[in-house]
């Protein structure tokens, strides 16, 4: 079942940088879109779109957690931003690589 959320975090572009330095370019498995846009509020909003709440769970224990640490330095915040779950009606397309 698709999982799809969107985040809000207090970052910058430049930080977010170093995130996707440390995750490199090989792709998440399971991950369908991977969206970063400015948030009108401040920092960053990701809308993420996966297979499954599982193909999720594990790229972030194994990939996106541990690139996140070293941005961070070592470890990051100890609190997880809250995930608003999105509905999905339908997913079409596939854009795979595309940097701003």
């Amino acid at each position: 079942m698709v999982y799809a959320w969107t985040q809000d975090l207090p970052i910058d572009a430049e930080f977010y940088g170093r995130i996707t330095d440390a995750l490199g370019d090989a792709p998440l498995d399971g991950l369908l879109l991977h969206l970063c846009v400015q948030n009108p509020a401040g920092g960053l909003r990701y809308i993420d779109v996966w297979e499954s709440k599982e193909h999720c769970d594990r790229a972030f224990d194994e990939r996106i957690h541990p690139a996140v640490d070293a941005a961070f330095g070592g470890a990051r915040p100890p609190v997880e931003p809250t995930r608003d779950l999105l509905e999905v009606v339908d997913v079409r397309g596939a854009v795979t690589g595309v940097r701003a």
